[in-house]
């Protein structure tokens, strides 16, 4: 393997020479490799249960400003700091009643919670986007507890994709994205969950729901007690967590919901064996779920956009999918890909 501690620092977009990108097994050698990177203000994809992240030290507002260029991300859209322990998170953040139930049944996992920031927080204001909140994530994955451990720093880590791409759910899809633009891959295969994690803000009031993701509303408002409130108007205007910008999460390729038929020359994504009229004519097609399973739909979302985007279609044609449980993040993540750019 090589010895990425020795590598010099790599160049940022716009300067003379590129990022020299590796991919890293994710064993203890590889953890500890990528570990030292980020200690040393470098940028490193990591696998989570949900999609890939792109990490930076939170606590570093130059390391965090890489993460920005890499991405060419919006400044305002603030960051997910994640962390190996909810006792670590607890330094970052304050937590009401609503927050520390939601943390004591979900973490580790894929749910985020915006909570205002501590007076102990070491995260950076630019992670923060300036804001007196702070996203922050115990994640499912091993793997990337592992390596946060090793780190022993909040990592701010949004999805290893240019600002607005499909998420990636492999080592390669991130490569095929920020290749000679960041520093490591750690390499630990295919992720479980395939959507980003659920959002949920407890900022005082009653607890909303910013982001549908990987856990589902019913599960939170069943630990909750109360139904979860929608984001409101400010959420929208400045947002307070990720992943809340109207068009996001798309491919080259436009996006047409509720198809009832293929259109010749379209892309088609489909769902639970549906093969509606036209199909022979598209130019790909992929069933996200033949059995009609949401789980391994939302496992499989993105990868299948990517998939279909290579065709080189011009539209991507989206059968109609449940909406119910993990089809509300689905719905969600299909909806930003549609929305006009």
């Amino acid at each position: 393997m090589n010895d990425l501690g020795s590598m010099p620092l790599g160049a940022m977009p716009g300067d003379a020479r590129p990022e020299t990108t590796r991919i890293v097994r994710a064993d203890t050698e590889g953890i500890a490799r990528t570990a030292e990177l980020l200690r040393a203000g470098r940028l490193v994809a990591f696998p989570t249960e949900t999609v890939y992240g792109l990490g930076a030290d939170a606590t570093d507002p130059a390391a965090v400003a890489r993460i920005f260029a890499a991405k060419q991300r919006p400044r305002f859209n603030p960051l997910i700091s994640h962390l190996p322990r909810v006792a670590a998170a607890r330094q970052e953040g304050a937590f009401d009643a609503a927050a520390e139930r939601l943390a004591e049944a979900f973490w580790p996992g894929p749910l985020t919670l915006v909570v205002p920031a501590a007076r102990t927080t070491e995260i950076c204001d630019l992670a923060r986007a300036g804001l007196a909140s702070v996203a922050l994530r115990v994640p499912g994955s091993a793997i990337a507890r592992d390596l946060l451990a090793e780190v022993g720093r909040p990592v701010a880590a949004p999805s290893a994709n240019r600002s607005g791409r499909i998420s990636p759910t492999s080592a390669e899809h991130v490569r095929a994205d920020l290749d000679g633009r960041i520093a490591a891959i750690l390499d630990g295969g295919p992720t479980e969950v395939g959507v980003e994690s659920t959002v949920v803000a407890c900022l005082g009031g009653p607890p909303r729901l910013l982001r549908p993701g990987g856990v589902t509303r019913e599960a939170l408002e069943a630990v909750l007690g109360e139904p979860l409130d929608a984001p409101s108007d400010s959420d929208k205007e400045r947002p307070a967590g990720p992943g809340l910008l109207a068009s996001h999460y798309a491919p080259r390729a436009r996006v047409r919901l509720g198809a009832e038929s293929i259109r010749p020359g379209e892309a088609a994504l489909l769902f639970g064996g549906a093969r509606p009229p036209g199909l022979s004519d598209a130019a790909a097609w992929i069933d996200l779920s033949e059995r009609g399973d949401l789980a391994e739909a939302a496992a499989a979302l993105f990868a299948s956009l990517r998939f279909l985007d290579a065709a080189g279609a011009a539209t991507i044609a989206v059968v109609p999918i449940p909406s119910e449980g993990l089809g509300e993040a689905i719905a969600d993540r299909l909806g930003r890909a549609a929305a006009p750019r």
